[in-house]
Order: C-alpha cells, then sequence, then structure tokens
C-alpha cells in the first residue's frame, strides 16, 4: 500500500514538473511582453474591488508560507466581507484564518474562501484586466484547491515553496 501511495505521489509530482517545464518554456519566449504588461484589474463596485485585492494580498502571504501575514490580511477581509451584505459566512471563513497560525489549517480555509470568492467575483463587472482562477489538483490532499490571482503565472498558495508553480489556469474572468 505504502508503495502505491509513495508512486502515486511520484507521478503527482512529476506531472506538476512537466508542466511547469512547458510553462517556463512558454514563459521564457514571451518574457518581455509580460515583464512590460502588468495585469491590473479594475472592478467596478467598490467593495468588491477591495474585497480582492484584500484576498490577493491573503493569498501572496500564504504563498510566501508566511501565517502572521497571513493572519493580519485575513482579519481585514474578515472586516471588509462582514460589512458586505451575504458575505457574513464568508467573513466567519476569513476569522478563522486570522486566528490560526498554522499554515495548514490557514490553507485549508483558504480553500473554502476561494470559492466563496470566486462565486462572488464571477458576478462582479470587471472594468479592466483579468482576474485568473487557478487550481491546484494535488491540494487538500488530492481534493484539489482553487484561488485567484492578477497573474496568469502560476504561485501556488496551497504549497508555497514546495510546489509553488503546481497548478493551471482554471478560468478567466475578464472586463467585458
Amino acid at each position: 500500500m505504502k508503495r502505491i501511495f509513495g508512486i502515486a505521489i511520484l507521478t503527482a509530482l512529476m506531472a506538476c514538473n512537466q508542466a511547469n517545464k512547458n510553462s517556463t518554456e512558454s514563459k521564457d519566449s514571451t518574457k518581455t511582453d509580460s515583464v512590460a504588461v502588468k495585469n491590473e484589474v479594475a472592478i467596478k463596485d467598490k467593495k468588491k474591488s477591495e474585497i480582492f485585492n484584500q484576498y490577493v494580498v491573503l493569498k501572496d502571504a500564504l504563498v510566501k508560507s508566511d501565517s502572521a501575514s497571513a493572519q493580519k490580511s485575513a482579519a481585514q477581509l474578515q472586516t471588509s466581507l462582514a460589512g458586505y451584505k451575504g458575505c457574513e459566512p464568508t467573513a466567519a471563513v476569513a476569522g478563522k484564518i486570522s486566528a490560526s497560525n498554522n499554515l495548514v489549517s490557514q490553507r485549508k480555509d483558504f480553500t473554502v474562501l476561494s470559492a466563496d470568492l470566486i462565486a462572488l467575483l464571477k458576478g462582479a463587472e470587471i472594468e479592466k484586466g483579468t482576474i485568473y482562477v487557478q487550481h491546484c489538483p494535488m491540494a487538500n490532499k488530492g481534493d484539489g484547491g482553487d484561488w485567484l490571482s492578477t497573474e496568469k503565472e502560476i504561485k501556488n498558495p496551497y504549497y508555497g515553496n514546495e510546489m509553488l508553480e503546481c497548478g493551471r489556469v482554471a478560468e478567466e474572468i475578464k472586463a467585458k
């Protein structure tokens, strides 16, 4: 059983590494374009915009495996979500992240938070830029996990430096 599990993990890691290799090859050919153009996202609803920007700060803290910064940004996000009608349950999830200094726990709650915010932002009126919905199939013990990003480049908040580039763009939410 251990051998089968080990082979499954090795296969998954190799798949992520292969995807990383391919994405690195394609990045090199367009490197000058991506350096020159930064994807700025503008959302018409200012409260949704604030929520999204705070979420990105939280995501970046998890990418860096910085639990203290994740706590601080989750607390700010909790306040904004609590003030947005219908987002009170999502605010409670952000509160769980801000109350914990355990990265594993924070990342698990981040999955629920992300699912809620993906749903919220799919209905947002994007005025400028693109929001990328990204997916890691290995997150949450193989159940997978999604997150939002302003960048097409994968920076995995579920594993940080362990598997920074593991994942793919699942969807793009664009300005109409």
